[in-house]
């Protein structure tokens, strides 16, 4: 891709440290970056202005009314720097004219994210760390599991799922999957059906992307068919359980723990200080009380490798759409 003239992409979004990658990267690819901090919104559309195209974060959802303004401004393709894009009303931004992208990164930091947080929950971490703070260093009431007498069940086998289940191989515990690809159970272990995976799983973890169809995968009923005592893992998208089902389910007893790193209605709560302010989500709040109910704040992602990854692939994006367009 050759061009006369850098080609002008407008990062909204930005921290620091993606700013930086912007910086760096984008002169080398021939792309010219107009950097903001500042979440894309109705108000900060003008930057935009003269640009296709434009990049952004997954932090903040882009409302119908943004898109419409970005339209208006001249874009017509967004890069966003995440896989999921649940964040983008992607048929609005169709009928206005605007394609939307997503980017891959390395899914080594959410497959190790995923296994720690899996052991922190067979072993009840959360509680033993509270108790050691307050120096009572007596042993927990109930003893941890070891992942060679488990059955984990991996729900989703792309990229990530399938960077869990070659590291779960070197504990020794049995995986069984549901979503695999066509012909890869040998390799992935043994396929089934959702409902026979939830009735043989010791631990559950969620890979697969939040659509319609996956919306509260993890409903009520399902929830119910879940082994007594088995554990949760989620580092893929919080909608993917019906959180208040699963309250309901630690409440009274029938899971021996959750350790969740995305959580439904995480809008406006993760990524913000909130310690001296109020949040409104009472089911995470009520988890956060929960000595078996492990939380971190949608940072499973978050490693150098992988931000270096979702800037240089959204730049690259964005250029192989100017590409496309400018031989039409």
């Amino acid at each position: 891709m050759t061009y006369s003239e850098p080609v002008e992409i407008t990062a909204f979004g930005c921290g620091r440290d993606e700013a930086a990658w912007f910086r760096e990267l984008a002169p080398r690819f021939g792309a010219a970056p107009r950097i903001t901090e500042s979440a894309v919104s109705e108000d900060n559309v003008h930057m935009a202005s003269g640009n296709r195209c434009v990049s952004v974060g997954h932090k903040t959802r882009i409302t119908r009314e943004t898109l419409r303004a970005l339209s208006r401004v001249g874009v017509s393709y967004i890069s966003t720097r995440s896989i999921g894009y649940d964040h983008i009303d992607v048929d609005c931004a169709r009928r206005v004219g605007i394609s939307v992208g997503n980017v891959c990164y390395s899914p080594d930091g959410v497959a190790d994210y995923t296994v720690m947080m899996l052991l922190m929950a067979v072993r009840h971490a959360k509680s033993t760390v509270r108790r050691a703070d307050v120096h009572d260093y007596r042993l927990h009431d109930v003893r941890g599991r070891e992942l060679r007498d488990l059955t984990v069940g991996v729900v989703g086998t792309g990229r990530i799922g399938t960077a869990v289940t070659e590291r779960l191989r070197a504990f020794g515990c049995r995986t069984v999957t549901y979503g695999s690809r066509a012909g890869a159970s040998d390799a992935f272990g043994d396929e089934m059906s959702l409902d026979e995976l939830l009735r043989t799983s010791d631990v559950v973890t969620l890979h697969t992307p939040l659509n319609a169809e996956t919306h509260h995968l993890l409903d009520r009923e399902r929830i119910q068919r879940l082994k007594p005592g088995a554990f949760v893992v989620n580092t893929g998208r919080g909608a993917l359980i019906d959180t208040v089902a699963l309250v309901a389910a630690l409440e009274d007893g029938r899971l021996g723990g959750v350790a969740l790193d995305v959580v439904e209605g995480e809008e406006g709560v993760f990524y913000a200080d909130r310690r001296n302010a109020p949040i409104d989500s009472k089911p995470l709040l009520r988890l956060q009380e929960m000595p078996n109910a492990f939380i971190s704040p949608h940072t499973a992602y978050y490693t150098d490798r992988a931000l270096r990854d979702t800037v240089e692939n959204s730049i690259v994006n964005c250029l192989e759409f100017e590409s496309r367009n400018q031989h039409a």
